[in-house]
């Protein structure tokens, strides 16, 4: 019997690995992608589309086509430094930067996930009852209820696949749009031939719907489900001590995030496009909540479109929220050095749990207070925004540097996309303040 040196072993398994991945379908090679485009259209995201659609018309669709290109570059930068260091995003900040940021970025994080799953837990249950009727803070317990279960006690390979087949939940906005009437080639030329304005109210429209697509929370959580994907494979290592596995897990995070994020500002568009087709053109353009916005859809485009949508509210909100949950979990686990992980039981990483019990209570709870949910929500994008550009120029230093990466060091394309989404969000987070003291 022949001698088998540990290094020949790990280059078999990873010869093995890499093999298997070119053999996977399309579908099995989705994952933190496609599950984090997804979780950006959650019940308060379909609030601020529905809100700008009915608002503005065929005039706001541009975005979702401007902020792809944006959006897919900085969720690549996020998969790949998880990918590659086998930490996520908090982890690797505490370990180059001051723990000043750590802390700040950490907690402002926190902030903004917990008033978010209160947004998207309440929506949840206002759809429910429009669908079935019934009290819809009650319906709102459960969704919270199931959500924690979910998280802390199914395993997480049999967690993530239904995080994936709820993405599918989203379909349900772009079958709406072929329930109603649309005309396509008014809207083609719209889309591509906008008619821009620098009036405060547009602007405030535009600094939306960045806000809601580019938002922190995707950022780790994208990160951080690299690292649990990886973890839970077996012979998978993080690239920087396994370089020969580079190349197929490197074209999987970009076929997942090109997809994840494509699938994503299609759903925006669609939302945008019912609305402006429905509620803009009958003159109903102050829309605050996704359930106002279903509500208004339904003497305009009928039972079955009202149905689809408040569904679509539903399905959405019972994937964001655990990822809303998740992702704080992930951050404020990582900048204590506590065990991390879904894969693991909750005895196991009591901390990280701890952190997903609370935000999701303090979530549901919030919706038992006086405290108004569109001016909560709206703290929440103020918050989101600012803290988005610090984390994304950090993002974008991590990725640039040969002593975190290695070899793996961003492309210079994904450097430019990378800065230009920094650089936008910035501007988007100055035009917020401006049009704020107006």
């Amino acid at each position: 019997m022949g001698l088998v040196f540990p290094e020949m072993k790990r280059v078999t398994v990873s010869k093995r690995t890499t093999a298997s991945v070119k053999k996977q379908s399309l579908w099995a090679r989705l994952g933190p992608g496609l599950i984090t485009g997804a979780a950006d259209d959650d019940p308060s995201g379909i609030a601020t589309y529905s809100q700008v659609g009915a608002g503005f018309g065929y005039g706001i669709l541009w975005t979702a086509f401007f902020t792809l290109p944006l959006m897919v570059g900085i969720q690549t930068v996020s998969a790949r430094i998880g990918r590659v260091t086998g930490q996520g995003l908090a982890a690797n900040i505490r370990r180059h930067y001051p723990s000043w940021l750590l802390y700040g970025i950490v907690v402002l994080l926190l902030i903004a996930n917990t008033i978010n799953i209160a947004a998207d837990i309440g929506a949840m249950g206002a759809a429910l009852n429009l669908l079935i009727g019934g009290p819809a803070h009650w319906y709102a317990i459960a969704f919270g209820l199931v959500s924690l279960l979910l998280q802390v006690f199914v395993p997480f390979p049999r967690y993530a696949p239904i995080l994936k087949a709820l993405t599918l939940a989203l379909l349900a906005y772009v079958a709406t749009v072929f329930v109603v009437k649309v005309p396509w080639g008014e809207v083609f030329y719209q889309t591509i031939m906008p008619s821009l304005s620098l009036k405060a109210d547009y602007v405030v429209a535009v600094v939306a719907v960045f806000g809601t697509t580019i938002s922190p929370y995707l950022f780790f959580w994208q990160a951080s489900q690299e690292v649990e994907d990886q973890r839970a494979a077996p012979g998978e290592e993080p690239l920087i001590t396994a370089p020969e596995q580079a190349r197929a897990q490197l074209r999987r995070i970009k076929i997942d995030t090109y997809i994840g994020m494509g699938f994503s500002n299609l759903v925006a568009f669609f939302i945008m496009l019912t609305a402006a087709v429905t509620l803009h053109l009958h003159g109903i353009t102050d829309i605050q909540t996704s359930t106002q916005a279903a509500q208004a859809l339904r003497p305009l485009a009928g039972d079955f479109a009202f149905a689809l949508f408040s569904a679509g509210i539903v399905g959405t909100g019972l994937l964001a929220v655990p990822i809303l949950a998740g992702s704080a979990a992930y951050a404020v686990a990582e900048a204590f050095k506590w065990r991390i992980g879904l894969g693991l039981q909750l005895l196991q990483a009591r901390g990280f749990y701890t952190i997903v019990i609370i935000a999701t209570i303090l979530g549901v709870a919030l919706n038992f207070t006086p405290i108004d949910p569109i001016k909560a929500l709206f703290w929440s994008a103020v918050i989101n925004g600012v803290v988005a550009v610090p984390i994304m120029a950090v993002m974008m230093l991590m990725a640039m540097r040969v002593d975190i990466m290695g070899p793996f060091v961003i492309t210079r394309r994904l450097t430019v996309l990378g800065w230009l989404a920094t650089a936008t969000m910035a501007i988007v987070v100055l035009a917020m303040f401006a049009t704020w003291e107006q």
